[in-house]
């Protein structure tokens, strides 16, 4: 999964460049601290979700860019699918890989750059991330190689994070204490119809945009902040960013968080994290 570029809504300033290559460094680092692989695995049900949307048949030649720990992999191996896995972080492919081999998949893992992906024009009969491509730097690359490797009449399929949800505001808000590099746009544009049109729309036949919902579950709004600064890259490398003072204030601000989004009513944690399952048929 590709990280955390920006946690706001803000676009690209007049003037300035930004070091792309040095923040993607940056992004490989936050993801590769933690173990992103212990939460991800709780998003299975998004993978499968979307593989459905996409209506995924036997055969069919299926790359999973900023795949992560694999979801989106695995749900498409299980439905008899010729699958690629492609990450910029080798342990989270490493992770893929161990879970593949206990379900007995066969699924191929690829190093790769989401934004520079070693695989022929029109390769693939459907494309698909889930919370991985809507963290890179630059997103008109991003979602042109996508476009790029995904064949004529084929599909591609995204879960996206909105900005008005859960994880939306989460970036918001560790944003307010350590602020994200100016100049990158917004992940979380990608979790909004708009941007997706600018993207994706000139070499689209259709796009059909629908917001669901994932339940993050947890024993308690504490037992959630432990498990997230323990082992989410971004949130980890936020808290070690901040003195002691600042990081109780963030702690304040994420509990705040959970406590405006939880309907659990009995002391656990349920809070429904709203994203866009995005289905793109290529022109």
């Amino acid at each position: 999964m590709e990280s955390v570029a920006s946690t706001g809504t803000q676009t690209r300033p007049s003037g300035g460049q930004v070091d792309l290559k040095a923040l993607k460094a940056r992004q490989q680092l936050a993801w590769s601290s933690g173990n992103y692989a212990l939460i991800g695995t709780t998003l299975q049900i998004v993978g499968e979700t979307l593989c459905e949307a996409l209506d995924l048949r036997s055969g069919q030649k299926v790359l999973d860019v900023a795949a992560g720990n694999g979801n989106a992999s695995l749900a498409a191996a299980r439905r008899w699918c010729s699958v690629v896995a492609s990450d910029y972080v080798p342990a989270l492919l490493e992770h893929a890989r161990e879970r593949a081999a206990a379900d007995r998949l066969d699924i191929e893992f690829r190093e790769a750059d989401a934004e520079a992906l070693p695989f022929a024009d029109e390769s693939f009969d459907a494309v698909v991330s889930t919370f991985g491509v809507m963290f890179t730097p630059d997103q008109d690359r991003a979602a042109s190689e996508m476009l790029r490797v995904c064949a004529r009449g084929g599909r591609i399929g995204l879960a996206n994070w909105t900005p008005e949800g859960f994880i939306g505001q989460l970036f918001k808000t560790i944003g307010k204490h350590v602020p994200p590099p100016a100049g990158v746009r917004s992940p979380a544009l990608w979790g909004t119809r708009a941007r997706i049109a600018e993207l994706f729309e000139r070499q689209s036949a259709a796009i059909a945009a629908t917001p669901r919902e994932f339940v993050f579950r947890y024993r308690s709004p504490e037992h959630w902040l432990e498990v997230f600064r323990t082992w989410y890259g971004p949130v980890l490398k936020t808290f070690a960013a901040l003195e002691p003072a600042a990081q109780s204030a963030l702690q304040h601000d994420l509990m705040a968080l959970v406590d405006r989004f939880n309907r659990a009513g009995d002391g656990t944690m349920v809070v429904p994290g709203e994203y866009l399952e995005i289905v793109i048929t290529r022109r």
